[in-house]
């Protein structure tokens, strides 16, 4: 445009001086203008000369700055193809710590209960006081991913206090607790196989996930355990369908027991465990379900007066069989509200000749539970929790389930089962003509959540029967017993 301007200049000015101005001021004013034209044009070439010497490093630049970007690139998609297919793609680890306080008035026993390895289970001993890991891998993403899970609960879990490897006595020392293969076949299916824990009842098994501190009497004494097996995992809709096929519980592989024989012989528990579980989703706060399980299940081993195996089965040797056929049913309900929840369970169950006389062991009850949270001024976010188990063990002496009683006396000191001490003592056959104990408990549990993380409980409870089969610390028996119990609970 400066050139334009001055070009035009220079051609208009020489008609305007010859017709108003003298010669030599003409010459003077043209000189002037070649003069300044020259300047602009010095300019202009030293513009460009900056512009063409500064073009190297701008290109520079931009090389450089592409380079980096690249590399950003580069190291974006690595992460990206290691989130999805690398070693740590699909990989959770999950866990808690639960370090509980437990006082027993009975045992006159007071103390923490944490890591401490211990395999007697017992409602006062039983999940809780250990580390809990939840580790699982997933191949893949979407509903059609298949995965593998592994929960590690090394002094609490089935692997240490339940688990045994297919004889009469407890394996020990397996920090495994549960280890499951989830292979899903379509949207609504999945196959499972492995150790997992049974399908009875409103109760878990994590002490992050539970509104007490114990168990109830159900959870304890009257659901199944765990089972080795497969089976597949169906869901449509508000229905949801559970089944497998396994071991007997607590067993990871076929039981094996001697008969009377000369030379015994060896019998195995070959008949399978059959074991689902059906849910229907009522509403989106309702869900009403059931589970059965019917199979086979090991008997008491019978011993001679010298403490040794004689061939029999049952805990008065009424047996040939090792095991005897087992029934148990068990419908449950879990309504949930904001802040509130509310839980009922209603069980039954037989074992053929489990029972302390000879007979079948029979057992039925039921559970109530409710859990209500609410925010304190005080103490911030709080909860309190009030269950109440009925279990009535009552027929041929009691037994069967997961109630284990003395072959010496038919009693369970420690958790309230069997039959009275003072009838056994003035029975004439060894007890046999005696009822087994009816038990009841009533649990209150007050929460705190300081964090998301962290939980703390405290809970009293009182425990009774209607025979005296709670063992005091001086040998006497009693037909109560009361504990508290404190917790803490870090979930990470």
């Amino acid at each position: 445009m400066k050139k334009l301007l001055i070009s035009a200049l220079i051609a208009g000015l020489p008609g305007v001086a010859m017709a108003d101005a003298k010669g030599d001021e003409i010459a003077k004013l043209k000189a002037q203008l070649e003069a300044l034209q020259a300047q602009m044009q010095q300019l202009q070439q030293a513009v460009n000369a900056a512009t063409a010497a500064k073009a190297p490093e701008a290109d520079d630049g931009n090389a450089e700055l592409k380079q980096r970007v690249a590399g950003m690139e580069m190291k974006v998609d690595k992460l990206t193809t290691d989130a999805s297919e690398g070693p740590i793609a699909g990989l959770s680890i999950t866990g808690y710590m639960d370090p509980t306080y437990v006082a027993s008035r009975l045992g006159r026993s007071a103390g923490f209960q944490f890591v401490n390895h211990s395999n007697q289970y017992a409602y006062t001993n039983s999940t809780f006081g250990d580390v809990y890991l939840d580790i699982k891998k997933t191949f893949g993403v979407g509903p059609m991913a298949p995965s593998a899970e592994v929960s590690i609960l090394p002094n609490r879990g089935s692997g240490n206090n339940l688990l045994t490897s297919g004889g009469t006595s407890s394996a020990g020392n397996n920090i495994i607790n549960t280890a499951i293969i989830n292979f899903p076949v379509s949207d609504t299916t999945q196959l499972v196989a492995g150790l997992m824990n049974s399908f009875g009842g409103y109760e878990v098994q994590q002490s992050n996930q539970m509104n007490t501190i114990t168990h109830g009497l159900l959870y304890d004494f009257s659901d199944p355990g765990s089972y080795v097996g497969a089976g597949f995992n169906w869901s449509h809709g508000s229905w949801a369908t559970k089944f497998m096929i396994a071991n007997e519980q607590f067993h990871t592989n076929p039981n094996s027991a001697n008969d009377s024989n000369t030379p015994a012989r060896t019998h195995s528990n070959s008949t399978p465990t059959v074991t689902g579980r059906v849910d229907y989703t009522m509403t989106s706060n309702l869900d009403i379900g059931g589970s059965m399980n019917v199979g086979r299940q090991s008997l008491f081993v019978h011993t001679d007066a010298n403490s040794k195996a004689d061939g029999t089965y049952g805990y008065q040797g009424t047996s040939n069989s090792a095991y005897g056929a087992y029934y148990f049913g068990e419908i449950d309900a879990t309504l949930t509200g904001t802040d509130s929840v509310y839980n009922a369970e209603l069980d039954y169950g037989r074992l053929k000749q489990g029972a302390w006389n000879g007979g079948d062991a029979v057992w039925y009850g039921f559970s109530l539970l409710a859990h209500q949270k609410w925010n304190s001024e005080w103490f911030g976010r709080m909860g309190a929790t009030l269950r109440y188990d009925y279990l009535n063990d009552s027929k041929n002496g009691g037994g069967g389930g997961g109630i284990a009683l003395g072959q010496s006396n038919g009693v369970d000191g420690t958790n309230g089962f069997g039959i009275s001490q003072a009838c056994f003592n003035s029975s004439t056959v060894n007890g046999t003509d005696c009822s087994g104990a009816t038990r009841q408990a009533l649990t209150a549990a007050l929460l705190f959540y300081p964090t998301d993380q962290l939980t703390l409980k405290m809970e009293i409870r009182h425990d009774w029967a209607n025979r005296d089969v709670f063992l005091r610390s001086d040998g006497n028996y009693r037909k109560s017993n009361d504990i508290f119990a404190a917790q803490a609970v870090y979930s990470f």
